[in-house]
């Protein structure tokens, strides 16, 4: 996948010099992206796919009548109209990446999950999980979902991609680092990257991909089609192709060139990570509403009604600016001046906090 323009726009890039030099990998990897990026197909593929079927498929089709049905024009490219377009339809059952699913939700993650919604991609409405059918090994071979594209619907975290009933089959070979680090040692047996290269066998891609990667078309002295398979990266046929797009048969394989941006290895969180996410934003949310809750308090009512000072007071000032300001402890002991002077600086940066939120 890489052009001959790629690398020779590399080498003036980084320039010739008589010293021994080592180059990052992504400078090349930076190239490929800019070069790529304006000329590349844009399509949807899933390279581990979960059947997705909808149960409420009539509802949803009345729902999108409004809208031109259930087939979508797809830009080839968001930013040059010259590539034209190419249209996917949906139907009762089509296909999400494994990756945009998990079993068990947590606070980082916001694809779909039992009893949660995304959004469709090109679709526009929210995809939500109701039910799973699993194979044996607890592996995830079927999502039961409905589609909602009501007024008023909540708004989705995030828009994942799909792929219809009648995508191509296609065996996708993803490529990443040969080694773990920069700069291989002398130990580099030890620094192999054993995931360098992960073979997808059962992937399926868009149907429009047929028109770019018929076998006449492949050839191993020439730079191949290369697509970009949105959220993946950018991927070239590979010489191992045999696709007939005339009568739809024969191997469909594509090797991944580059990522779509530099991939920086994801941690997975623990069960006690995201626990203590989960506890983080619950203080947050009760903070918040603590603090709403405290901006409808009046001046007067101040110190009976926050938290802080609710019950600490027996009697206050019943009128004037000092209205509400504390004179007794709740046992009766009589506030000095400079204790109430105190409080009533306390009271004042509430004021000033209301006047704050009133030009909001």
């Amino acid at each position: 996948g890489y052009t001959a323009k790629i690398l020779n726009s590399f080498c003036d890039d980084v320039g010739a010099t008589r010293a021994m030099n080592v180059v990052e990998m992504e400078k090349l990897h930076h190239t490929a992206r800019t070069h790529l990026a304006p000329t590349s197909r844009r399509v949807m593929a899933a390279l581990d796919p979960i059947k997705v079927t909808i149960t409420n498929w009539d509802e949803a089709v009345k729902q999108q009548e409004a809208e031109g049905g259930m087939t979508f024009e797809v830009p080839n490219s968001p930013t040059d109209e010259s590539l034209g377009s190419h249209t996917v339809t949906m139907t009762e059952v089509f296909y999400i990446d494994s990756s945009d699913f998990k079993l068990k939700d947590n606070p980082t993650y916001y694809g779909l999950a039992p009893n949660k919604a995304v959004g469709l991609k090109f679709h526009g409405g929210n995809l939500f999980c109701t039910d799973i059918v699993k194979q044996e090994g607890d592996k995830v071979v079927e999502i039961k979902c409905t589609l909602d594209k009501s007024e008023g619907r909540a708004k989705p975290k995030s828009f994942i991609t799909w792929v219809p009933s009648d995508g191509l089959p296609a065996e996708v070979r993803v490529y990443s680092h040969l080694f773990t680090v920069p700069e291989p040692t002398d130990r580099w047996e030890e620094e192999l990257n054993k995931n360098s290269e992960m073979i997808y066998p059962n992937a399926i891609v868009d149907p429009s991909v047929a028109e770019v990667c018929d076998k006449k078309h492949v050839d191993r002295w020439t730079s191949n089609a290369a697509v970009q398979f949105e959220r993946f990266g950018y991927f070239v046929v590979d010489t191992d192709a045999a696709f007939d797009s005339a009568s739809k048969s024969g191997a469909l394989v594509f090797n991944r060139t580059v990522s779509l941006k530099e991939e920086v290895g994801k941690k997975e969180l623990s069960d006690e990570e995201i626990k203590a996410i989960e506890e983080r934003r619950e203080k947050s949310k009760k903070d918040k509403e603590a603090k709403e809750a405290r901006l409808q308090i009046s001046p007067e009512d101040f110190f009976k009604l926050v938290p802080e000072h609710a019950g600490k007071y027996s009697k206050y000032k019943e009128d004037g600016k000092d209205k509400g300001l504390p004179t007794h402890l709740a046992d009766g002991t009589e506030l000095t001046k400079s204790a109430m002077k105190k409080l009533e600086k306390e009271r004042q940066k509430h004021v000033k906090a209301l006047m704050k939120a009133s030009k909001k």
